[in-house]
């Protein structure tokens, strides 16, 4: 599993591959209708797909002589178990904590 997180937290690093992601929640996809909004070569957006596809985000079938993309929202199943996980402590108060810390340092001061 640790493996497959590593590829969905790395594809989803980049704020290019989240906004394909975005989109493909609509619906499925044309390769090209993917690379429309993006200012970059189809190759640039082939190999955001390619590292989509790789972690099981998306996955992509020939239609005729059209390449559609589609969203796999299993996938990010074991990445929101995983997330989950942290969910059970509570948010630190950061400045609760720094007034805890000063009344400590001032009352070992004294």
């Amino acid at each position: 599993m640790s493996d497959t997180l590593e590829s969905v937290f790395a594809a989803l690093a980049d704020p290019t591959r989240r906004a394909i992601l975005s989109m493909l929640l609509e619906d499925d996809m044309a390769v090209t209708d993917v690379a429309e909004p993006f200012d970059m070569s189809l190759a640039a957006i082939s190999k955001h797909l390619t590292i989509l596809t790789r972690a099981g985000l998306i996955s992509q079938e020939k239609r005729g002589r059209v390449k559609w993309c589609k969203l796999e929202p299993d996938a990010l199943r074991g990445a929101s178990v995983w997330m989950q996980g942290f969910g059970q402590f509570e948010p630190v108060n950061l400045d609760a904590f720094e007034r805890f810390l000063a009344a400590e340092l001032d009352h070992r001061e004294t």
